[in-house]
């Protein structure tokens, strides 16, 4: 059974940083796109950004200059740098992986993580 398991979310002052990490474990076949997605309170989720195994990434017009996806596919492990927060960026935070290298375009993955609080509040 495929398991995601992130960490690294928590309470910061905007201009603050936090570094998201996610790792897979148990998936049969080769990770070859894995994402950060955002769900605010009464809001959709949405993209944060994305990565496949062979770099190519995509990410939100709102997070372009301040967030940075990176991804260890030896450890099948992905990380999403937030620097310069602001209040707008709280919301829970999904990891997500696919085998799929059309889902940092499609925004469907098969597998999802239980999410992570970013609450970005002075």
């Amino acid at each position: 059974q495929v398991q995601l398991v992130e960490s690294g979310g928590g309470l910061v002052q905007p201009g603050g940083s936090l570094t998201l990490s996610c790792v897979v474990s148990g998936s049969r076949f080769a990770i070859n796109a894995m994402g950060w997605y955002r769900q605010a309170p009464g809001k959709r989720r949405e993209l944060v950004a994305a990565i496949t195994s062979g770099g190519t990434t995509t990410s939100a017009a709102s997070v372009k200059g301040r967030h940075s996806i990176s991804r260890d596919g030896a450890k099948n492990t992905v990380t999403l740098q937030m620097n310069s927060l602001k209040p707008e960026d709280t919301g829970v935070y999904y990891c997500a992986a696919d085998s799929d290298y059309n889902s940092i375009r499609t925004h469907h993955y098969n597998h999802w993580g239980q999410g992570t609080q970013v609450t970005v509040s002075s």
